[in-house]
């Protein structure tokens, strides 16, 4: 697998994008996911820009991690945040997936907060903005180990209802993957990818995922 820190733009013909608030573990989980050599990095947000690998025609793309980050001053996370709503809108052709990755646990309780402040959630906001451009998108809830068996239904329709969408959760196994990318548990979105990627013929690339 070649990985570059700029997109190698030779021969692609389509990209996935994973997105996802500073320290969800999305690096992690590409790492896990496609062994791309993509930089773990130890404080939230180190990935100031996006880092790419690419297999085939494929590119395959991690991009800064958004919200908080350690040691970044405010201005520098929006600037992020803008760069990569830019990149994205530039580049929304071969865009074929988008993989928002966000700390299923946690995702409730951050949405409320940022509700009770009347403000629209970045994950949320970023959720609507590439489906609205119309990239088809995948919600991987990742860190679910964490979750006890009987809470597991109840918090993933809580997750449902914050992206707006209507529980049970259940009906919207096609969007949501539950996953745990620290015990190698990638099942749910192993399928949906193989699924999209079927859907435009694209079998092929099923041995890297």
């Amino acid at each position: 697998m070649k990985t570059s820190k700029t997109a190698a733009e030779s021969g692609i013909n389509l990209e996935i994008i994973f997105v996802g608030r500073s320290n969800v573990g999305k690096s992690s989980l590409l790492k896990e996911l496609f062994g791309a050599k993509v930089r773990v990095g130890k404080r939230p947000g180190v990935t100031l820009r996006p880092t790419h690998a690419q297999v085939s025609d494929l590119l395959i793309t991690d991009m800064p991690g958004f919200g908080f980050m350690s040691g970044v001053k405010e201005r520098k996370q929006d600037i992020v945040k803008d760069k990569t709503v830019h990149y994205i809108e530039e580049n929304s052709e071969r865009i074929k997936i988008g993989v928002l990755v966000i700390d299923g646990p946690a995702f409730p309780e951050i949405v409320d907060r940022w509700d009770s402040r009347e403000q629209i959630p970045i994950d949320v906001e970023m959720f609507d903005f590439l489906r609205e451009i119309g990239i088809d998108t995948i919600v991987a809830a990742n860190k679910m180990d964490r979750v006890k068996e009987n809470e597991f239904d109840p918090l993933l329709d809580e997750v449902a209802i914050r992206l707006g969408l209507e529980p049970p959760w259940q009906n919207w196994k096609h969007l949501i993957a539950p996953i745990s990318a620290k015990k190698g548990d990638l099942k749910a979105l192993k399928g949906l990818l193989r699924d999209r990627l079927h859907e435009i013929k694209r079998d092929d690339l099923f041995k890297y995922v």
